[in-house]
């Protein structure tokens, strides 16, 4: 006689006889997924720890623990984390591969200068490995108005060449006046300054990576950073609050498709003229190099 209820209907796994499985899928950046309680759906932009998140077509993100509950196409999916990839296709954040041997190497002679914090800052974030495994030391300018007295202290050369960051870099600028002044003196041929058109590296950003559509336009005569900070609702009435704004911003930068292609270049250009091997030249009068 056929027994409809089995032998034991407190057997393990009895709660899943009838159900349908859910398939693992890896979770990968991009794979658009549907959310099954609520119907959200969304591509992931991120994993962290055993979460993802997701955003939708309209630019909102919601975070959603790893495993079930998910559907792809119609079908019940359990979103897992990926598997160890092979050691030998690592990227770093500025998207180059990691090299077999990542130790740090004794620094160059010749450095990279950064006018700002923040942009010191950001630019550790994505090509930190890339100028640690280049041993090339990244230093803090105060201002591109001290550059003429470093470079009088410090004097380039063909061995120690100086690549040099600064924001605002646009025709008739001060900063575009500073550089133009620097080229065509003594030390012109071993000092390269670059820089990217937003008025703060905050803009340097991209505003997707943030969760918005476009950085807050500012009014003349109000602060920069409080100004962007207040357009975007969040607290600006002391300086530990702009610290803690910037700090935000950084946290969703994890590689170089966070951050605009004005800067990416800009930095790829001075890692290249610094890391140049020194070419022999003709003796200048006067023993200058």
């Amino acid at each position: 006689m056929d027994d409809r209820y089995g032998t034991d209907v407190l057997a393990a796994g009895w709660r899943e006889r009838g159900t349908k499985k859910s398939a693992q899928v890896p979770a990968e950046i991009d794979l658009v997924v549907e959310v099954a309680v609520d119907g959200f759906c969304g591509a992931i932009t991120k994993i962290e720890g055993q979460n993802v998140e997701l955003e939708d077509f309209k630019g909102r993100k919601r975070l959603f623990p790893l495993g079930p509950g998910f559907m792809i196409d119609g079908e019940p999916v359990a979103l897992v984390r990926q598997k160890a990839q092979p050691r030998g296709r690592r990227r770093t954040a500025s998207g180059s591969f990691v090299a077999d041997d990542t130790r740090a190497r004794v620094a160059l002679p010749s450095r990279i200068l950064v006018e700002g914090k923040h942009d010191a800052q950001l630019v550790e974030k994505v090509w930190g490995a890339d100028l640690r495994a280049e041993g090339v030391a990244v230093e803090f300018l105060e201002g591109v108005d001290l550059l003429d007295e470093l470079l009088a202290a410090e004097p380039p050369s063909r061995e120690r060449r100086y690549g040099v960051l600064v924001d605002h870099l646009v025709p008739g600028s001060k900063e575009q006046r500073i550089a133009d002044a620097v080229a065509r003196g003594r030390h012109g041929a071993h000092v390269r300054i670059v820089g990217h058109p937003f008025v703060d590296v905050w803009q340097c950003v991209k505003p997707a990576s943030l969760g918005i559509r476009a950085w807050p336009v500012v009014p003349r005569g109000t602060d920069w950073k409080t100004g962007i900070c207040r357009g975007l609702g969040w607290p600006a009435e002391e300086q530990a609050d702009i610290a803690r704004a910037w700090q935000h911003i950084l946290s969703r930068v994890t590689t170089f498709r966070d951050v605009e292609p004005e800067l990416l270049g800009r930095v790829e250009e001075l890692i290249d003229f610094v890391t140049e091997p020194a070419q022999a030249g003709p003796a200048l009068p006067g023993g200058a190099e």
